[in-house]
């Protein structure tokens, strides 16, 4: 399997442009860990400047924040970020004629990367700039889409476009959905039915509290918990596997085993958070323990969490974060009304994929 990296690496002539941007951070790499920044001046692309997403190019800054405009030490360019920056400023500062995205994305919809592509293909299509996207797998394979899809009403930086929570599609796809005269660099040998293990491809942390694969796997459901005050294991070193309150009690374990949710089991977990909710403060809780990734439904097991929260605990259970967070993770208001049974709210299977697809992946 060859990710679009490595072929516009090889084929530089793939691309046109006098003055190219890239829009990167730590996991814009080619398989043998050459920052791809690196390998596209090495083949000879006239790169004149880098920009970060939230987290930064260097991907030091928590969720919510980025680094600041810098020089990057390697490649001697200048380093522009992008997170809640004007996009039509930026890329008019930038000086760019083709822009060029790189990004490890983990196939959630409020996971922010996918987002800033969105943000940038509108701003390169008004200022007539070229976009090219070089495509990656989506680390949960690209067979299964699960959630609702966003209510335009409920569009925020965490959501912009239609597409269900777990959307099951490749960012080149995705930006194929948002703009069909966008240039894609394909990959070679991906197949849907590939989960992130058989892509060959190392695993590098696309921002500080994503380590693992199996934490972009849990990551669609459990991130839901951002929204309310159940710790979703931010300062722990599995952050979104483990999740608790300090008012959960012994009720929550066997009431989560009962369900026999498909693909996951799990165990009873204290810990205490080093920071964010609950920070120094020791809670009880549970660890997910994915035994089964083709079977497992992570925003169905996240809805019964927060469905279980919510009605075994109704006077201590409560949304969190900015107005209205819940339901812009959500992308709409029926996950906060009054409860509702999960398997009404997510089906299985929602939304079909396939329909957005370059041709190489129709299979």
């Amino acid at each position: 399997m060859r990710i679009g990296a490595e072929r516009l690496a090889a084929d530089p002539t793939l691309v046109q442009g006098e003055r190219i941007g890239l829009i990167t951070n730590p996991t814009g790499v080619l398989p043998d860990l050459t920052p791809t920044a690196q390998a596209l001046t090495a083949a000879g692309l006239p790169l004149a400047v880098l920009l970060g997403p939230e987290h930064g190019l260097r991907g030091t800054a928590q969720a919510g924040f980025t680094e600041q405009d810098s020089t990057d030490p390697v490649t001697g360019l200048p380093v522009l970020e992008t997170y809640e920056a004007d996009p039509v400023e930026v890329l008019e500062r930038s000086g760019a004629d083709t822009l060029i995205f790189d990004i490890a994305d983990i196939g959630t919809r409020f996971y922010t990367f996918i987002w800033t592509m969105y943000d940038y293909l509108a701003a390169a299509r008004k200022l007539g700039v070229r976009f090219v996207v070089l495509d990656r797998p989506n680390p949960l394979g690209g067979e299964i889409a699960e959630g609702p899809l966003l209510d335009p009403a409920y569009a925020s930086p965490v959501g912009k476009a239609p597409i269900p929570i777990r959307h099951g599609l490749t960012a080149g796809e995705l930006a194929l959905s948002f703009d069909p005269s966008v240039q894609v660099i394909e990959m070679d040998g991906w197949r849907r039915d590939m989960d992130f293990a058989a892509t060959g491809l190392p695993w590098i942390m696309p921002s500080v509290n994503m380590p693992t694969p199996d934490t972009a796997l849990v990551y669609p459901g459990t991130g839901l918990l951002e929204g309310t005050n159940l710790s979703e294991g931010r300062g722990t070193t599995r952050p979104f596997e483990l999740i608790g309150a300090p008012y959960l009690d012994e009720r929550f374990l066997p009431a989560l085993r009962e369900l026999e949710l498909p693909g996951v089991r799990f165990r009873e977990a204290w810990f205490t958070p080093t920071f964010h909710k609950h920070a120094g403060v020791p809670v009880r809780g549970v660890q997910l323990h994915v035994t089964d990734a083709a079977a497992f439904r992570p925003v169905l097991t996240g809805v019964w969490v927060l469905h279980l929260a919510r009605t075994l605990y109704p006077d201590d259970f409560a949304w969190w974060g900015p107005d209205r967070f819940e339901e812009h993770l959500w992308g709409s208001g029926t996950l906060t009304g009054a409860p509702r049974d999960p398997r009404e709210l997510c089906p299985d299977p929602s939304h079909p994929v396939g329909h957005l697809l370059y041709p190489s992946s129709r299979r």
